[in-house]
């Protein structure tokens, strides 16, 4: 069942000024720059924003992957070239929104996956996807 974030809790995590080198490891810095609370940075309007999990390999080329956490905005409009959650023949689904020969098409960003043509009615977009966060590193 899809929810929508009516208000969301304010949820401050300390951000700590230091950056984390990926080569080799510093000495640690307790320097705490100050508190961060995600959904200022990723939720714009909370009564119109959800959240989804990606599935499958379809989406691959643009870094969403399987397990990946989709933050889907229905107060974008819609526009060509955006990652779109759609409900494609009463199923979700996540694809580009492409507009070839005069047809809408919901274009899979993997060569092994083919583009679904828009037909009239079969086919209703549900939101922009503004965000996506990786599920592990890893793991």
């Amino acid at each position: 069942m899809l929810r929508f974030a009516d208000s969301p809790l304010k949820l401050e995590i300390p951000l700590f000024s230091a950056r984390v080198p990926a080569g080799f490891p510093s000495p640690a810095d307790d320097h705490i720059e100050g508190k961060l609370d995600l959904n200022e940075h990723l939720v714009r309007r909370p009564a119109a924003t959800f959240f989804v999990r990606a599935s499958g390999e379809s989406m691959r080329g643009v870094g969403i992957f399987d397990g990946d956490l989709l933050i889907i905005d229905r107060g974008v409009t819609p526009q060509p070239d955006d990652i779109v959650i759609a409900i494609l023949q009463g199923d979700l689904t996540v694809k580009r929104l492409k507009k070839v020969r005069g047809q809408w098409h919901l274009a899979a960003e993997n060569n092994d996956y083919p583009s679904l043509p828009m037909g009239e009615g079969d086919c209703e977009i549900w939101g922009v996807v503004t965000h996506s966060i990786r599920r592990h590193c890893g793991r």
